[in-house]
């Protein structure tokens, strides 16, 4: 292959961002992801980043939500509050795009530790705003590594929820996960809540992924191969998102 499995892994989640209007961006993979798509499928897209940015063009891939990249040529610049409460919690953001450390059939996301919470072995990052996100944003997509250390079938810690055991509560403005990109394939959500594997990427076999899978996984009866990356969708990654490498290869 000319490409690596995180490159087919990002170039697949920003195409999945085709037709939306206003995505709010996490950081790290979900960055790069957010920043192709706008610069291929999604020309329009409004990037929102939890520093208080509406509208981010950044000029290169920002290095945080804080990078000051963010600001050029935004459309606005809010108090974290304002962005939380009034774009967010107004129902005005279509789509979170989230990573995630752990996650469950049912789209629960754990991203703050490993292990029991009072003594992890590993401490991880936290939620900042994914909580409130994978809660109000529209509907959200997931973009992660997939293995069995990471597919389980009981996050250590519910740090953002999904469909919890498959009803989200009443009162929640958003759907909750719908799509899931790993390094071996896309995921959506059946109308139980449960993770359903839609699309295997190049070379990837359906053993594979039952392979770094820890639950009985789900299997679409219309299941297809994800398209390769594109010339252009590789020189975008390689040249002006990641030219160093470090989070693609």
């Amino acid at each position: 292959m000319d490409w690596t499995p995180t490159e087919m892994m990002v170039v697949a989640s920003a195409r999945q961002l085709a037709g939306e209007k206003v995505c709010f961006v996490g950081v790290g993979p979900p960055n790069i992801a957010c920043n192709l798509a706008r610069r291929t499928v999604s020309p329009d897209l409004q990037l929102v980043y939890e520093a208080g940015v509406f509208g981010a063009r950044p000029a290169r891939l920002p290095l945080s939500i804080g990078d000051p990249t963010l600001a050029t040529g935004s459309d606005a610049i809010h108090g974290m509050f304002e962005l939380f409460a009034f774009y967010l919690q107004g129902g005005l953001i279509d789509v979170g795009f989230l990573g995630a450390s752990q996650i469950d059939r049912r789209g629960n996301i754990n991203t703050t530790v490993i292990g029991d919470y009072d003594q992890p072995k590993v401490r991880l990052p936290g939620s900042g705003g994914a909580c409130e996100i994978a809660i109000n944003a529209g509907k959200v997509f997931v973009i992660m590594p997939q293995t069995r250390r990471s597919f389980v079938e009981r996050v250590d810690f519910t740090t953002s929820p999904g469909h919890l055991d498959g009803r989200r509560p009443e009162g929640w403005i958003g759907a909750g996960p719908t799509v899931v990109v790993t390094n071996l394939g896309v995921y959506g959500f059946d109308d139980a809540g449960e993770m359903e594997l839609r699309s295997l990427h190049p070379s990837v076999t359906l053993e594979q992924v039952r392979e770094q899978t820890t639950w009985e996984l789900k299997v679409s009866e219309n299941l297809t191969e994800t398209p390769p990356p594109t010339e252009e969708e590789l020189r975008l990654i390689r040249e002006e998102l990641d030219p160093e490498g470090t989070p693609t290869r």
